[in-house]
C-alpha cells in the first residue's frame, strides 16, 4: 500500500463511527479542483508511511477506534488492497471506502469478500459533463454509471457526494445528477474549498443560499439529500 497520511482521529469522516483516515497515493482522474493535489500530481515517494506502521497503530488504537477510513486518491488503484483491508478487518475494525467509482470490479470484489461496511462514491457532476470536471478528455463514464448501479442495489450501506464548485456545476447539472441516481440513498453536496494546493488554480464555491437551492433541485429525485460543508 502506498500510503501517505493518516490523520488519527475523525468524528466526521465515518457516520456515527470513531474512525481514522487513511491516505493512499495515486489517482486516475485529474479534478482541477481536488483538494488532494499532492497525492495525484506529485507523489513523493520517500512519504510513504510503511504498511506494518499503519497497522501497528490501529493495533495500538483497538477499543478506541471503531472504523477505519480509506481515503484518497483513489484507493482501488493499490494492488494490495484487498490483503490490507483484510488485515485491518483481523483487528477488529469497520472499514469505510471513498472511491470515484472508476473500477467497478475492484468494488465488487471488496464488497462481495465482506471486506466493506460502507461506501462513499464521488458523483463528479452530470454524465455529459465528467470528461471536464475530472481533466480527462473523452472520458468514458461506462465504470462509473456500472459502480453507480452497483451500489444501488442495496448491497453495501452507501452515500453518493458531489463537491460543487461554481465554474463546473450549474442547474441543469443537478437536474441530471438527479435523475442518474434518483432514489432513497443517502446524498451529499460538498461545498468546494480552496484548500491552497489545487490541481488548477481560480476556482470557487457557491454561497450556502446557492447550495440550498442546487439541494432544492435534487430533493425533487433524491429526497435525501443534505448539505456538508456550508
Amino acid at each position: 500500500m502506498n500510503i501517505q497520511g493518516l490523520q488519527k482521529l475523525t468524528l466526521l469522516d465515518y457516520p456515527e463511527q470513531v474512525a481514522c483516515t487513511i491516505f493512499t497515493a495515486g489517482c486516475n482522474f485529474r479534478c482541477p479542483f481536488c483538494h488532494n493535489a499532492p497525492l495525484v500530481t506529485h507523489v513523493d515517494l520517500s512519504c510513504n508511511i510503511p504498511e506494518e506502521e499503519t497497522l501497528a497503530f490501529l493495533k495500538k488504537r483497538q477499543g478506541i477506534l471503531d472504523a477505519v477510513c480509506i481515503s484518497g486518491g483513489e484507493p482501488c488503484l493499490q494492488p494490495d488492497l484487498v490483503a490490507f483491508i483484510k488485515s485491518v478487518k483481523e483487528l477488529g475494525y469497520k472499514v469505510k471506502l471513498d472511491t470515484n467509482g472508476s473500477f467497478p470490479e475492484k468494488l465488487k470484489e471488496l464488497t462481495e469478500a465482506g471486506l466493506l461496511d460502507y461506501v462513499a462514491m464521488d458523483i463528479k457532476n452530470s454524465i455529459r459533463k465528467y470528461p471536464e470536471t475530472i481533466g480527462i478528455e473523452g472520458y468514458d463514464t461506462k465504470r462509473v454509471e456500472e459502480s453507480v448501479d452497483y451500489l444501488m442495489s442495496g448491497v453495501v450501506p452507501f452515500e453518493f457526494r458531489t463537491t460543487v464548485v461554481r465554474e463546473f456545476h450549474k442547474k441543469d447539472d443537478f437536474k441530471d445528477i438527479s435523475r442518474w441516481i434518483a432514489g432513497d440513498e443517502l446524498y451529499f453536496l460538498q461545498s468546494f474549498e480552496d484548500s491552497g494546493d489545487l490541481i488548477c488554480e481560480g476556482l470557487r464555491g457557491y454561497n450556502k443560499d446557492i447550495m440550498q437551492q442546487a439541494a432544492d433541485i435534487v430533493r425533487e429525485q433524491v429526497p435525501n439529500v443534505k448539505l456538508r460543508g456550508v
